[in-house]
């Protein structure tokens, strides 16, 4: 999987996010243990999920 950086995620929709979400936990399933792709797809998780929890509103 190619990394979704943090500023790639911050151009993208809420609805574009959860489906890059989808993909990368996919990805992350699918890869082997210790491979590139696997670290892609954690990294890539991490960044889409900081992003949509800085769109979350607040109370």
């Amino acid at each position: 999987m190619k990394l979704v950086s943090r500023f790639e995620a911050a151009t993208r929709s809420t609805a574009e996010l959860h489906g890059l979400l989808r993909e990368a936990f996919n990805a992350f399933a699918a890869a082997p243990r210790e491979s590139q792709e696997r670290s892609n797809a954690v990294q890539s998780l991490r960044n889409i999920e900081d992003e949509l929890a800085a769109r979350m509103p607040t109370l």
